[in-house]
C-alpha cells in the first residue's frame, strides 16, 4: 500500500521528484519519529494517581435511547437476563407502542408492563413485549381487548414520577397506582401500590406481545394466589414484506405469577367479550395490524387495596409453567424482600459495570460512557432455565450438555458482528464460549443453518451475509474456547461451501431471504453476488457481507490448523464489484447482473443492491481489505480524499449525522469502522480527530444520546471502545486499531485474568491527539496494538496534544496488518482475484 503524507518541507529531498521523494521522506520522517521517541521521555503528568470511579452504576441512565430512535427501555433487568420488565407506551392503538423497544420517552401514556424486551431493535412493532401486566384501580366492566384507543385500560404518567436504574424501574401512573419492578435472572418482583378506596386489579394482557401472537392462555388459581399462563410469539418486524416467514410464532413463553395478598376477584377476556368470575381463557391476535385490533385474551385478578402493596412474584420459561416456577423459586425464595432483590440486582450490574474502570471526566462522559455499557451487556439474552433446559430452534426441549453454563438466545448478528460480540468476549471470554455454543447448538437443530437474525431461539433470517462466521471467529480471537471450536467451524466452512435448497429460495425476501448463504452457488462461480439472481435483500452488500465472512472462515483456519487459503481467495471477491467508472467522483462498489454488466442508472447515494445504506457508504465497508480498497479507488492519496468528503461536507463542514446517503451514518453498521480507515493510509491523527468528533457530537447524556437504533448493543459497544481509543476494526481479530482515549485513566478487567491499563493524562474532549505512545513501556509508533497485548494485557500510556502530529504512526510499515491479498487494480471486465500466498492474515508479535 502506498502512503500519502500531508505536504512537508524537505529541502535536502528538492532533488527527488515522484515516488523516490515520497519513499525518501517517508523513510526520514520514521527516523525522526523513532529518535524521538528514544531520545525524549513523556514529559506528562502521572496518571496512576487518578481516582476510579467506585459506582459506576450510579452513572447509569437507562432512559439514554429513548428518543432519536435509539429504542431502548427503561425498565428492570440484570446482565444478560431473560426478564425485563419494562413499560409498554401507547400512541392510542392496540399495537401503536412509538418504538421498537415498547417505550418511547415523548409518548406518556402506559398500557402495560412486559417481561421481556431486546434493546434497540429497528423495526416497529419490534419485537418480545410479552405479557404486558397492567394495574387497574377500578372495575374492569369490558373486554380490555375492546379497548381499541386505549381509553379505559390505560394510565398516563409523568417523567417526574418516573424512576430508571440498573435493576429497577418504579413510577408513579395518573391512575393512582405506584409500580416497583426489579429482577434477577429469571424472575422479578413487582409491587403494586393501589389507592386504598378503589378497586384493585391486574390485568394480563397474555396475548398482547409486541409483534402480536398466535395464541395465549391464563389460568386463574385463586386458591393458591396464583395466575400461570403463556403466549406463542414471534413476529420480528411483524410489518415487514417477509410475508408468512416473519408472521409467526417461534417460541412459548410460560409465566408463573404468586402473589402476597388473597385473590379477591377474577376473571378473563377473548376477544371483545368479558368473562367476570372465569378462570382461564385461550387466544391469540395474529400478527397484521388488521387482524389484531380488538383480538386476544387475557384475564385480571382483584385485590383488597386496603391491605397495602400488591408483591407479584414472577418467574418465565421459555419451556413451561412448572420451569417458570421453578426459576421463580429457586432465585427468589421465599423471605426475599423486594429491596433485597434490588440490591442483588444492582450489585450483578456493578460487577459487570466494574470491568472496566474509569477515572477522571465529567459527569456528562461518565454517565454516557457507563451507560453504553450498560446497554451493551443486556445481550445476549439469557434462555435456559435453572434446570438446564431450555426451548431449542426445533422447538423442541433441550438440556445443556457438559462443560456449558447457560444457553443464551436473540442474535442480532448482521449488527452485533461488528462491535458487540468483540466486547463480549474481550470482557468476558467465557461468557463469549457459551454464546458461541447457544449458537452452535441452535444451528444444529435447525438442520446445520445458522439464521443471520435469531430472535430468542427462532430464526427470523433479517438482514444480509453470513454473520456468525467473522462473530464466532471474533469471539475465538478474543479468547473464547469453551464452546465446540471444531464443530462450529465446521459447520459454517460446510454452510459456506456446499448450497442448500434454501440459498436459492426467494421466501420472505427481501428482508428475511431463508437461506444462510443467498444466492450461494451463483457467488461461488462468479465470484459475486448477482444482482438478478441473488435470492437477497441487496447483491452488492451480500458479496461484501460474504467476503467479510470468508475472511474471517480463512483467519480462523490459520488458528486452529486448516488450510486458509480457499477461503483467502474468496475474500477478494468484493473487488470484483468496484466499478472504476461509477461514477465522476471515481470509483464505487455497485451491483452487477450476471452477464457481467453494472446494474444502472448508477449515483453513490443508491441503495440499490445494497442493505440499509448505499454505495457511497458500503464502499468502505471491507475492513479485512483495506488494500484492496486503497487499490479499487485509485491510490492513497484518492482515498483519503474520498474518506475526508464522506465525513465533511463540500464547505468542510462535519457532516456526521447521517442525513443523506453520501455521508457517514454513525447509527448503521455498514460504515462504522470508517473512522479508523485513516491509520492504514498514514493519517491516524485524522482517526483520531474523527472519532472524537463522533464521541463529542453524536453520542451524550440525555434521551437523545444515542445516534440511532442501538441495535442490541452495537452502537453503544461502538462508542465504549472509542472513547477507550481502540476498536476491533477487523471483526474476526483481536489486535486493535488505535485513536486516542477519553479518559485520563481506564483499567480494563479482561475476565481472563488480563488488565489492560490505559493512561494518558492529559486527555480530554478537546485534547486528544496523540504524539507519542507506550506499549509496556517501551516507545511504540503503531497505530495498533497485536492480539498478543489484547490476549495477556499489559499497559499503554499516551502523550496527547491538542495538535495533531503529522509523523506519529505514519509509516507503512507500522500500518496495522492486513490480509495476504495481491494488489489490487480494478478495470472494467474486474476479474476474480486469487490470493499470493496461501496464508492468512499475519500479526507481529509485541
Amino acid at each position: 500500500m502506498t502512503v500519502a503524507l500531508r505536504s512537508v518541507s524537505l529541502t535536502t529531498l528538492s532533488h527527488v521528484t515522484g515516488e523516490g521523494r515520497a519513499m525518501a521522506a517517508r523513510k526520514i520522517l520514521t527516523l525522526l519519529g523513532a529518535v524521538a521517541l528514544a531520545a525524549t521521555p513523556f514529559a506528562t503528568p502521572a496518571a496512576a494517581g487518578v481516582e476510579l470511579v467506585a459506582d459506576p452504576a450510579s452513572y447509569v441512565d437507562p432512559l439514554i435511547g429513548s428518543t432519536n430512535a435509539g429504542n431502548t427501555y427503561p425498565g428492570a433487568t440484570t446482565p444478560f437476563g431473560m426478564i425485563a420488565w419494562s413499560p409498554t407506551t401507547t400512541k392510542g392503538l392496540q399495537n401503536g407502542t412509538g418504538a421498537a423497544g415498547g417505550y418511547q420517552y415523548d409518548v406518556t401514556r402506559v398500557r402495560g408492563f412486559s417481561l421481556t424486551h431486546l434493546n434497540g431493535t429497528g423495526c416497529t412493532p419490534g419485537a418480545s413485549g410479552d405479557v404486558p401486566i397492567m394495574p387497574f384501580p377500578g372495575a374492569v366492566l369490558s373486554s380490555p381487548s375492546a379497548d381499541r384507543a386505549d381509553q379505559v385500560f390505560a394510565s398516563d404518567f409523568s417523567h417526574a414520577d418516573e424512576t430508571a436504574e440498573p435493576g429497577h424501574y418504579g413510577v408513579g401512573l395518573a391512575n393512582g397506582v405506584g409500580v416497583d419492578l426489579t429482577t434477577t435472572d429469571r424472575a422479578g418482583l413487582g409491587r403494586f401500590t393501589f389507592p386504598a378506596d378503589k378497586p384493585a386489579n391486574l390485568l394480563f394482557r397474555t396475548s398482547n406481545s409486541l409483534p402480536g401472537s398466535s395464541n395465549a392462555s391464563i389460568s386463574i388459581d385463586a386458591a393458591h394466589r396464583r395466575v400461570t399462563g403463556s403466549v406463542d410469539s414471534g413476529g420480528f418486524c411483524g410489518r415487514t414484506t417477509g410475508g408468512e416467514e416473519n408472521q409467526r410464532s417461534y417460541y412459548t413463553l410460560h409465566f408463573s405469577v404468586t402473589f402476597d395478598q388473597p385473590i379477591t376477584g377474577q376473571g378473563t377476556w377473548v376477544d371483545g367479550t368479558l368473562r367476570p368470575g372465569t378462570s382461564s381463557a385461550t387466544g391469540g391476535e395474529g400478527f397484521t395490524d388488521a387482524a389484531r385490533v380488538g383480538k386476544g385474551s387475557g384475564g385480571y385478578v382483584g385485590f383488597d387495596a386496603s391491605k397495602g402493596p400488591v408483591t407479584a412474584r414472577i418467574g418465565i420459561s421459555y419451556v413451561s409453567a412448572a420451569n417458570a416456577q421453578r426459576n421463580a423459586d429457586a432465585e427468589i425464595p421465599a423471605g426475599r424482600t423486594f429491596d433485597g432483590v434490588r440490591a442483588s440486582a444492582r450489585k450483578a450490574w456493578q460487577d459487570q459495570l466494574t470491568k472496566i474502570e474509569l477515572g477522571g471526566g465529567t459527569h456528562a462522559q461518565l454517565t454516557t460512557f457507563y451507560t453504553a455499557l450498560y446497554h451493551a451487556l443486556q445481550q445476549p439474552s439469557l434462555a435456559s432455565d435453572v434446570t438446564g433446559e431450555y426451548l431449542g430452534s426445533d422447538r423442541k426441549v433441550h438440556r445443556l450438555a457438559k462443560g456449558q453454563h447457560a444457553q443464551y438466545g436473540t442474535f442480532s448478528g448482521w449488527d452485533v458482528y461488528r462491535g458487540q460480540v468483540q466486547l463480549l468476549a474481550f470482557l468476558d471470554p467465557a461468557r463469549a464460549g457459551d454464546y458461541a455454543q447457544s449458537l452452535y447448538n441452535f444451528a444444529g437443530q435447525n438442520g446445520g443453518e445458522w439464521d443471520r437474525w435469531l430472535h430468542d431461539n427462532g430464526g427470523t433470517h433479517v438482514m444480509s451475509g453470513d454473520p456468525s462466521a467473522p462473530a464466532l471467529a471474533g469471539m475465538y480471537a478474543f479468547g473464547a474456547r469453551g464452546f465446540d471450536v471444531q464443530g462450529a467451524f465446521g459447520s459454517l466452512t460446510r454452510a459456506a461451501t456446499v448450497p442448500t435448497a434454501n440459498d436459492t429460495r426467494d421466501a420472505g425476501c427481501p428482508i428475511q431471504c431463508v437461506g444462510q448463504r443467498p444466492g450461494l452457488a451463483d457467488y461461488l462461480k462468479l465470484h459475486y453476488a448477482p444482482d438478478d439472481a441473488c435470492h437477497c435483500w441487496g447483491s452488492a452488500a451480500e458479496t461484501l457481507e460474504d467476503s467479510v465472512a470468508d475472511f474471517a472462515l480463512s483467519d480462523w483456519a490459520s488458528r486452529i490448523g486448516s488450510d486458509p487459503s480457499t477461503f483467502l481467495a474468496r475474500s477478494g471477491y468484493w473487488r470484483n464489484l468496484v466499478n472504476p467508472r461509477a461514477s465522476a467522483d471515481g470509483p464505487y462498489v455497485q451491483a452487477r447482473k450476471a452477464d457481467g454488466s453494472w446494474v444502472t442508472p448508477f449515483q453513490p447515494s443508491t441503495d440499490t443492491g445494497f442493505v440499509e445504506g448505499s454505495s457511497a457508504q458500503y464502499t468502505w465497508m471491507a475492513s479485512h481489505d483495506v488494500a484492496g480498497m486503497v487499490g479499487g479507488l485509485g491510490g492513497a492519496p484518492a482515498t483519503v480524499k474520498r474518506l475526508d468528503g464522506f465525513f465533511h461536507d463540500a464547505a468542510g463542514n462535519w457532516a456526521l449525522s447521517g442525513v443523506d446517503d453520501v455521508h457517514y451514518n454513525p447509527g448503521n453498521e455498514p460504515d462504522i469502522n470508517a473512522p479508523w480507515l485513516y491509520d492504514y493510509l498514514g493519517r491516524p491523527w485524522q482517526t483520531q480527530q474523527t472519532v472524537r468528533q463522533i464521541v463529542n457530537t453524536v453520542y451524550g447524556p440525555g434521551t437523545g444520546g444515542l445516534p440511532g437504533n442501538d441495535d442490541l448493543g452495537t452502537m453503544s459497544a461502538w462508542y465504549v471502545f472509542a472513547t477507550l481509543g481502540m476498536f476491533p476494526q477487523v471483526p474476526s481479530r483481536a489486535d486493535l486499531v488505535l485513536a486516542s482515549p477519553l479518559f485520563p485513566r481506564a483499567v480494563v478487567h479482561r475476565g481472563n485474568g488480563a488488565t489492560i491499563t490505559v493512561e494518558a493524562p492529559r486527555a480530554s474532549a478537546d485534547t486528544y491527539y496523540v504524539q507519542g505512545v507506550r506499549v509496556n513501556g517501551s516507545p511504540s509508533a503503531k497505530p495498533w496494538v497485536s492480539e498478543s497485548f489484547v490476549a495477556n494485557g499489559g499497559t499503554i500510556t499516551y502523550d496527547l496534544s491538542t495538535t495533531p502530529n503529522p509523523t506519529w504512526g505514519t509509516a507503512s510499515a507500522d500500518a496495522p496488518p492486513q490480509a495476504a491479498l495481491p494488489a489490487f487494480h480494478p478495470n472494467v471486465a474486474a476479474p476474480a482475484v486469487t490470493p499470493k500466498a496461501t496464508r492468512s492474515l499475519v500479526t507481529p508479535a509485541g
